[in-house]
This record gives structure tokens, sequence and C-alpha cells, in this order.
């Protein structure tokens, strides 16, 4: 394993040096493995590795590429570890989402436009009668992708809903009495609406923190 992360380490060089740029397609197999010093096995490894961390695109036929690198790409590759998380994990996501959430919602508050309003009202219509956890948390995803995308931040927006997946909220609601903590989710998003509508930044980020910190203490089952 050890070799395969210098192997990996060689690659990642080369990338931040500017030798490989995006989009540009890695030498043959043979000649990067003599560049690098490295066994042709140990350097497959490494590709197959930064393949599946989205650095790497392999085109069938064609060899194999550095990816655009773009943030939100990389940042895909996290989705799983918030999938799977757990106990103290799990709330060391939720926490960092509360430190970067409300100050995304204080942005949004100044730069919603009457479409984003819209668009959030109708999400709240159609989830004020859902009883279904899954759906229900269909919804809670959608409303808090619309709003987050109201900043115009892709990186921000992968990198919140990591912090938050499907998979994750299913679980933390789920673990809780789903009838009372549906209701409670909908009046927290009434909240954060309000503000918004009342272009208060202030207001928006303390219901948002109040919503994230509601979500925590169900995580710790205190509520």
């Amino acid at each position: 394993m050890a070799v395969t992360d210098d192997a990996i380490d060689k690659i990642k060089e080369m990338i931040v040096s500017g030798e490989l740029q995006p989009g540009m397609r890695l030498p043959k197999e043979d000649v990067l493995a003599q560049q690098l010093g490295l066994s042709r096995s140990s350097l497959r490894e490494a590709i197959r590795a930064l393949t599946a961390m989205r650095i790497l695109i392999a085109r069938q036929g064609d060899g194999t590429y550095v990816s655009s690198l773009e943030p939100h790409l990389l940042l895909e590759t996290l989705s799983f570890a918030s999938d799977v998380s757990e106990g103290a994990t799990a709330r060391q996501l939720l926490q960092v989402r509360r430190l970067l959430e409300p100050q995304a919602v204080a942005l949004a508050a100044g730069q919603a436009e009457a479409a984003d309003l819209d668009g959030l009202r109708e999400i709240l219509d159609r989830s004020r009668h859902t009883t279904d956890a899954e759906e229900f948390i269909r919804h809670d995803m959608d409303f808090h992708r619309r709003l987050i995308d109201i900043v115009d931040n892709p990186v921000l927006s992968m990198l919140l809903e990591i912090l938050s997946t499907q998979t994750q909220r299913v679980r933390i609601l789920r673990g809780t009495q789903v009838g009372p903590a549906i209701r409670q989710v909908h009046r927290e998003h009434e909240m954060i609406l309000t503000a918004l509508l009342a272009r208060d930044a202030a207001l928006a980020a303390s219901a948002a923190a109040m919503h994230i910190a509601a979500v925590e203490q169900w995580l710790d089952g205190s509520v």
C-alpha cells in the first residue's frame, strides 16, 4: 500500500505543478512508470485510486485523462462518508454544517429573487401534509438545495449536500418520533422562509442554526 500511496503522491505532484493539467492525457503507461520510477503494477493501482477520486478519468480505447478538477466534482466522492456516518462522525459532519449553512442562508436572504421565494413556498406546501419519512426527506432536501443554490456557489452547494445526505437524514428522522419530528422540521422551514421574505439576514441565520441544532439533538437522542 505504501508503494501505491507513493505513486498516487507522485501523480498528484505532477498535477499540482502544472506538468499535468485539467483535460490533459496521461503519458503511456510504460513511459509514465519509467518517468516516475514506479512499477507498472503500482502505477495501475494509483491510477485506479485517482480515478475513483474523480481526479483522473479513464476513456475506454483512448487512455486516461486528468479530470476538469472542478471542486464540486472532487467533493462528490465524500458523499459516501456521510451516508455511512454514525455516532461521533455524524455529529462532526452536522457540526460543520451548522458552521456553514446559517451563513449561506444569511447570504440567501440578501440575494433571493421572487422566483426563488416562490419555489421555496411551493416545496413547503407540498411537504405540509406528508407523513412518509422518505417522501418528507425528499422535500427537505429540495428545500435546502433550492435555498443554498440562491447563493450561486456550486462548491458550497455540493459541500452542504454532502454534509447531510438523504441516507443520513432518513436514518436520523427514523430514530425519532416521525410524525412530531416532521411537523417540527416543517415549522423550522417556515421560520427560515419568513426570514427570507423579510430580507432579514440575521434572523435567517438564526433560524437555520436552530434547525440544524435540533437535528443534532435528535442524533444525540435527547429529543
